[in-house]
């Protein structure tokens, strides 16, 4: 049976996440609150900006700036988008 959780972007019950995505307090509450499909969007707007912005994992100042754009992203605040980039559906 496929684990669901009440994802805090889509505010309804989805299918959850198998594993924690991160180590510690901050992967268990993403996987107690963020859906699968959530997870799957943050992670092609994260590699979108990781991308395009040129950001190094290895700088603290990046993985916090990633940080907040993934707790904006799931809280369904304003999030960056990566430059030039133009969702495939409004490119038509």
């Amino acid at each position: 049976m496929t684990r669901t959780v009440f994802c805090r972007k889509y505010q309804q019950e989805l299918p959850g996440l198998v594993t924690p995505p991160l180590p510690g307090a901050r992967g268990q509450e993403i996987f107690d609150t963020v859906s699968q499909q959530a997870w799957q969007e943050w992670q092609q707007l994260q590699t979108r900006l990781i991308n395009e912005k040129h950001l190094s994992l290895i700088k603290a100042e990046n993985r916090r700036y990633l940080l907040e754009q993934m707790e904006a992203f799931f809280d369904n605040k304003p999030t960056d988008l990566a430059e030039g980039y133009v969702p495939t559906d409004a490119a038509q």
